[in-house]
């Protein structure tokens, strides 16, 4: 194990096994660094907490130490989702301890999840989604910009982060699809035809070539760019979707209500809940079974409106 230090002291046997495991999320599963930053927090006051009770041995923690950290959680006020991702954090150390045979112990076995209340994102009508991007964008480069990063969020359901980590390399209109680097630098295809396409090609044959001649050094890589020729930031298209949302009164209209209203849009459309899976680049299919609740809630809403009984 690494011989890791921690306060100019020796680091103890479960702090190194806790970065052994850290490793491994990041150099064999590839998890992104803020997921691997969260983790390390969880584990810091899991490791402590153990500490505290004169613990450092991996085989002497039991089921009862786990449910007495957790139970301290709650009581501290954490929601039941901040307490389940620490959870998690702690079933996956043990899990990798045991494979690796660095311990035997299985602490964490029998120990359930909090139940948390389902909290259904926020999605936009049809109507208001037209209304976001038919309205009438500024006849400047910027604007034909703005107008495919709508058209592309949207019309793709992809993240913030994913739409600026795009570069010129990642686009292939002729085929109808874009090369997204998701979670954990993981790269899967999406589909891009319609509206979004035209919008996204008239971006680049013309208004990026411009921005891109402001740039200082060598022809910038990135697909959508700022006025200064460089890679737009995630706050910048945080704002201009805030603002054009502001514009068709929309309040408060956030990237991420983009790609649920995709998402919701789609499902209503009658596509398959795994093809939208891979589309959103999920790891998991029960991430995007919320959205079958979401069509749920609007089917019991037109079944209230229109039974002659209800």
């Amino acid at each position: 194990m690494s011989a890791s230090m921690t306060n100019n002291r020796p680091a103890s046997t479960l702090e190194r096994c806790r970065d052994e495991y850290l490793a491994h999320l990041s150099v064999e599963r590839g998890l992104a660094a803020n997921t691997l930053a969260a983790y390390r927090r969880d584990l810091d006051v899991y490791v402590a907490f153990l500490a505290e009770r004169g613990i450092d041995d991996p085989e002497r923690i039991s089921r009862g130490d786990i449910e007495a950290f957790i139970a301290e959680r709650h009581d501290g006020g954490y929601a039941a989702s901040s307490v389940n991702r620490t959870l998690s954090a702690i079933k996956g150390m043990h899990r990798f301890l045991a494979r690796e045979g660095i311990s035997h112990a299985t602490p964490t076995t029998g120990i359930g999840f909090a139940r948390t209340d389902e909290h259904l994102p926020d999605s936009l009508s049809i109507a208001a989604v037209s209304a976001l991007l038919d309205q009438t964008f500024p006849p400047t480069d910027t604007g034909v910009r703005d107008h495919a990063i709508l058209e592309v969020l949207y019309g793709c359901g992809v993240r913030v982060s994913e739409l600026t980590g795009l570069d010129t390399g990642d686009v292939f209109l002729d085929e109808e699809f874009l090369r997204v680097r998701g979670k954990g630098s993981k790269e899967r295809l999406v589909p891009i035809t319609g509206t979004a396409a035209r919008a996204l090609r008239e971006y680049l044959e013309g208004a990026r070539m411009r921005l891109a001649s402001h740039a200082r050094a060598s022809m910038p890589a990135a697909v959508f760019l700022n006025a200064r020729g460089g890679r737009i930031s995630r706050q910048s298209v945080h704002t201009l979707v805030e603002r054009y949302g502001r514009l068709v009164g929309i309040e408060g209209l956030h990237p991420h209500t983009l790609r649920h209203s995709f998402a919701t849009h789609m499902l209503a459309g009658g596509a398959d809940l795994r093809v939208l899976q891979e589309i959103l680049g999920h790891a998991s299919i029960s991430t995007t079974q919320i959205y079958t609740h979401v069509d749920r809630t609007q089917l019991r809403e037109v079944y209230l409106a229109a039974h002659p009984r209800a």
